[in-house]
């Protein structure tokens, strides 16, 4: 069965730092597009870094120099770097995963098909 498991999550100060990593599962995912979004309880699921197959990433401004993807095709797992946290980046984070193995960098919620459970990142001012 394929799964992709988050962790990493917890309780940190405002600038302080977190390391969320994806494990994945049931198949390989070294050859497909990958990305992370985030969500809160008032609004739908935000895009938040993206990679693609070949290492290519892309980011929100609201992440960018702050936040980096990436990923390890031998431990089948995806990371996501979070220095310099404000509570504003407060929310559950989602790691997901194309099943196809596309080129490119995608950024939209229906471009992926994989999805973990979420790990919960909580940042206090």
């Amino acid at each position: 069965q394929v799964k992709l498991v988050e962790s990493g999550g917890g309780l940190v100060q405002a600038g302080g730092s977190l390391k969320l990593s994806c494990a994945a599962s049931g198949r390989t995912f070294s050859n497909n597009p990958m990305a992370w979004f985030r969500e809160t309880p008032d609004k739908e699921p935000e895009f938040v870094a993206a990679i693609s197959r070949s290492g290519e990433t892309d980011y929100t401004d609201a992440v960018k120099g702050r936040f980096t993807i990436s990923r390890d095709n031998a431990k089948n797992t995806m990371y996501l770097q979070m220095n310099s946290l404000k509570p504003t980046d407060t929310a559950i984070y989602y790691c997901a995963a194309r099943s196809t193995q596309d080129m490119g960098v995608f950024t939209r919620r229906l471009n992926y098909y994989y999805w973990g459970r979420g790990t919960q990142v909580t940042v206090s001012s």
